[in-house]
């Protein structure tokens, strides 16, 4: 039970924290899995580390997402912004495709080189801001740029932030269109996943009410203070982080 108990948080720590940050999660938990073999790692986690990820992020920004009549306008581009990487998301899901890109020689390649331009474009400072820069035009090109993170290694947080800042939004509000970005993906993921989940016969126990629980509050803190440091320095330690990582695989592919 506690040997349950400890992998659960660890795949919550993984989830809340890496969801969010500009390295992706889906790389993350694909190489602890290939490392370690989880007998608490099943479909109905995975499911419930997502739904805790989707609750922590709609909390943190509840204000912005439930006051409709100030909001009409934002709320409208984060859907249609989304609509790329659903369509994508599920003729990849539903194709199998998807899982021909899950192998660690992909995530290697992607971690390095998305790194790389994570890094490039975010050396100038630049200004545009949500309230005044954010249109049709800008939220098509960064939601077309997240397709690219269906690719593990790619990371929707770092390829969104990515395309804010070619944009030349500020970071703060590039992290911002990047969590918003989020409600719709993590909402798409979980909803692919339990249409395969009612199919079967599933146990829920207590393990899926931690997973919810502790991957809530890992987000939750992601979410708040990378917004305070991201306010404060630069990506470059998540391209420093990214670059080691890609080394190490390197090493251990070639």
């Amino acid at each position: 039970m506690l040997q349950n108990i400890i992998e659960i948080f660890i795949l919550s720590a993984i989830q809340g924290i890496s969801e969010f940050l500009p390295i992706s999660s889906s790389a993350h938990l694909i190489l602890i899995s290939s490392l370690y073999d989880f007998k608490t790692s099943s479909l109905l986690i995975d499911v419930s580390l997502h739904l805790g990820s989707l609750a922590a992020i709609i909390y943190f920004f509840k204000d912005e997402i439930f006051d409709m009549k100030n909001n009409k306008k934002l709320l409208s581009l984060i859907i249609l912004g989304s609509i790329p990487l659903i369509i994508f998301g599920y003729i990849l899901y539903s194709t199998g495709l998807i899982y021909n890109l899950r192998n660690i020689k992909v995530i290697a390649w992607t971690t390095l080189i998305f790194g790389i331009v994570l890094y490039v474009s975010d050396r100038s400072r630049f200004d545009k801001k949500i309230s005044t820069n954010l249109n049709l035009k800008s939220i098509l090109f960064i939601g077309f740029f997240q397709i690219l993170s269906l690719i593990p290694g790619v990371s929707r947080a770092g390829v969104t932030i990515t395309a804010a800042r070619i944009l030349k939004f500020n970071r703060v509000d590039s992290t911002k269109i990047s969590f918003l970005l989020s409600i719709p993906a993590l909402a798409g993921a979980s909803v692919l996943s339990l249409k395969d989940i009612f199919n079967q016969a599933i146990d829920i126990n207590y393990l899926v009410l931690i997973a919810i629980i502790s991957s809530f509050i890992f987000s939750f803190f992601t979410v708040k203070f990378f917004l305070i440091y991201i306010n404060k320095f630069s990506m470059n330690v998540f391209v420093i982080y990214r670059i080691i990582i890609a080394l190490i695989l390197f090493s251990l592919i070639y």
